[in-house]
C-alpha cells in the first residue's frame, strides 16, 4: 500500500513543526562544533537531539492488519533537552503527582537570581544551582514555621529549575508550586493560610539573598568555585568581594501569585513547568540563510508575541547555556513532599483535609501509558483509524558521527 503510505506520511508532516531545534543542529551544527572547543555535555545533546527519531538510533516498522499501511517509528533519544522527548516523560510525572495533590488552594511563588551571579553560574552550574534549591528552601521553610506569618508548622512544595527566558538568555529562577497551608509540628492540624499572598515577598527577597550569598561565600572558601577565562579574575578575595558586594546592593525579585483553586488546576499549572525546555519546536519560524527566527513573549510589554532573528552560531550557543549537569534533579520536593518524609506526613496532610488515600497506579503496558496519559493509541492504524498495528520489522541503530554532513532521515510516523 504505497500510495496509502505516503498520504499518511504527508499528514503527519503538515502536522510538524516546519523547523525543528534537530533540523538546526543537523544543517548548522558541524561548522558550530568545528570552530569551539565544546564541553562533552554540549557534544552529547547536541548528537542526541540530531539523531532522535532518526534511523540512526534505530526503530522497527508497523503494518496494519486491515488496510496493510506500514509505518515506520525510529527511537527516541530520552534525552531531558530534547523538544521532542517531553510529552510522555510529562504526563508519567504528572500522573505521580496526582496521588500527592492536596484538596486545597496553591501558591505559585518564583525566586530570581540577579543576572550579575550569571557568569559564575554558568561555570559553577552544579554548586549555584545547589545554592539556589538549599537557600529557597530555608527560606519557605522558615516563614512557614513562623507564627507571626499566620502559619507556624511544616510545609511542602515543589520546585522547578528554569535557567532561561523567552529569548533563550540566562535568566536563573525557580518555580515553586506551595499548598496553602501547612502541618502543625505536632502532627495533629492542618493550618491553612488566609493571605492573598502566601508570605510578605519583599521579606522573603532579603532572607533568600542573605542565605545565598552566605552560602556563595562559604563556596569560595570552600574552593568550591571554578573561575575560567574571563571570570579569571573573580579568583582574587578583592574581586570576589566586589561582587557579593553587587549582589548585596540588588533588591532580589520574588514573585507570588494569589492561589489558584483545585487539584486539577494546580496539575495543570504545575505541567506548564515542569519539563519545559529553553524553546519548543512550535516557537521556532524559520532555520534558513544561516539564521534562527523565533518568536517570544516580550514580558515587559504586556506579554505580547515578538520574533527574533539570531545568527545560527548564536542560537545554538543560547540554547546549549541551558543543558544541565548530568543527572542534575531540576524537579525537587521539600518538607512533608519531600521523598523521605511524604510516605507520613503527606497521608497525615490529607487525612486532616479529608482526602481519600492515594491509589497506587495499576501496571500497564507502554502503549497502554502512552495512551491513557496522552490519548495517542500506538496500535490503532493512523491511516484507515480501524485496523489493528502490528510489528513486522526490526531496525537495527547504526553508527552515525555528529559531525557527518548527510544527516539520517528523520522519522515517517
Amino acid at each position: 500500500m504505497p500510495h496509502a503510505h505516503a498520504r499518511a506520511a504527508g499528514e503527519e508532516q503538515k502536522r510538524r513543526p516546519r523547523f525543528e531545534v534537530a533540523d538546526i543542529f543537523r544543517r548548522y551544527g558541524p561548522a558550530y562544533r568545528a570552530g569551539r572547543s565544546l564541553p562533552l555535555s554540549h557534544l552529547k545533546v547536541m548528537r542526541a537531539i540530531e539523531t532522535c527519531r532518526t534511523a540512526a538510533l534505530g526503530g522497527h516498522v508497523d503494518r496494519c492488519l486491515s488496510c496493510g499501511f506500514e509505518r515506520i517509528a525510529y527511537n527516541s533519544c530520552r534525552n531531558r533537552h530534547c523538544p521532542k522527548c517531553q510529552a510522555l516523560a510529562k504526563a508519567e510525572w504528572l500522573e505521580r503527582r496526582k496521588a500527592e495533590l492536596l484538596p486545597t488552594t496553591y501558591f505559585h511563588t518564583v525566586f530570581t537570581l540577579p543576572h550579575e551571579i550569571n557568569g559564575v553560574a554558568q561555570a559553577n552550574k552544579r554548586v549555584v544551582f545547589d545554592i539556589l534549591f538549599k537557600s529557597v528552601a530555608e527560606t519557605l521553610q522558615e516563614f512557614a514555621g513562623d507564627p507571626r506569618h499566620g502559619l507556624g508548622g511544616k510545609i511542602g512544595f515543589t520546585a522547578v529549575l528554569h535557567t532561561w527566558d523567552q529569548q533563550l538568555k540566562q535568566h536563573v529562577h525557580l518555580h515553586c508550586l506551595i499548598p496553602a497551608g501547612v502541618l502543625s509540628f505536632d502532627g495533629r492540624r492542618w493550618i491553612a493560610a488566609r493571605r492573598t499572598f502566601l508570605f510578605p515577598v519583599k521579606a522573603m527577597g532579603k532572607m533568600f539573598r542573605g542565605k545565598f550569598i552566605a552560602y556563595l561565600k562559604n563556596a569560595f572558601k570552600g574552593n568550591k568555585l571554578i573561575f575560567p577565562g574571563k571570570l579569571a579574575s573573580f579568583h582574587t578575595l578583592g574581586r570576589f568581594a566586589g561582587l557579593v558586594s553587587q549582589l548585596w546592593r540588588k533588591d532580589w525579585i520574588v514573585y507570588s501569585q494569589p492561589p489558584f483553586s483545585g487539584p486539577e488546576k494546580t496539575l495543570d499549572y504545575l505541567g506548564r513547568y515542569t519539563h519545559r525546555i529553553a524553546i519548543s519546536n512550535n516557537r521556532i519560524l524559520s532555520g534558513a540563510d544561516g539564521a534562527v527566527t523565533f518568536w517570544y513573549r516580550d514580558r515587559r510589554d504586556h506579554d505580547k508575541r515578538k520574533r527574533m532573528t539570531l545568527a545560527a552560531d548564536e542560537f545554538i550557543r543560547r540554547f546549549l547555556l541551558h543543558t544541565l549537569p548530568k543527572s542534575y534533579r531540576r524537579i525537587r520536593h521539600f518538607g512533608v513532599l519531600a521523598n523521605r518524609k511524604k510516605g507520613a506526613d503527606l497521608a497525615r496532610c490529607r487525612a486532616l483535609l479529608g482526602a481519600q488515600p492515594a491509589a497506587r497506579p495499576p501496571k500497564m503496558s507502554a502503549p497502554e501509558r502512552l495512551l491513557l496519559l496522552t490519548g495517542i493509541d500506538l496500535k490503532q492504524c493512523p491511516h484507515c483509524k480501524s485496523g489493528a498495528m502490528v510489528r513486522i520489522a526490526q531496525i537495527d541503530s547504526h553508527a552515525w558521527s555528529a559531525v557527518d554532513h548527510q544527516p539520517p532521515a528523520r522519522d515517517s510516523s
